[in-house]
Parts: C-alpha cells; sequence; structure tokens
C-alpha cells in the first residue's frame, strides 16, 4: 500500500509508477511537486520512477496568492 499525503491509500503493484499513483487520484493539476520517501521526483521522471511498496508519497499543489 501507498500513502499519499498522509490521506489517501493507493494499492502498490509492481511497477507502480509516480505516474501511477497521480492518475489512480485525479491529480492533474499542472503545478504539482512529488515527492516519493522524502526524495523530490522531477515531472519528466514521473513516468520511469518507481515507487516502492509502502512507500509514502507527497503531492504538493502548487498555488500562489496575494
Amino acid at each position: 500500500m501507498i500513502r499519499v499525503n498522509g490521506q489517501y491509500d493507493v494499492e502498490w503493484r509492481p511497477g507502480l509508477t509516480v505516474q501511477d499513483v497521480l492518475n489512480a487520484l485525479k491529480f492533474t493539476f499542472r503545478m504539482i511537486v512529488v515527492k516519493v520517501n522524502g526524495q523530490v521526483v522531477l515531472r519528466p521522471d514521473w513516468a520511469a520512477t518507481q515507487v516502492p511498496d509502502g512507500a509514502e508519497v507527497q503531492a504538493l499543489h502548487l498555488i500562489s496568492g496575494g
């Protein structure tokens, strides 16, 4: 099981990628920063970066304001 943002669970499977996790949760906002077990994963690497079972994923939506 993968835990996302401390509140969502995604079922782990072999080959699960960062992109798969985001798709499962319908996280489509363009400005997202992703960390897997504390390590930043750059957007170009999302489709190739596998997420290990039991990982803690943070998907932070960047929003500016004034």
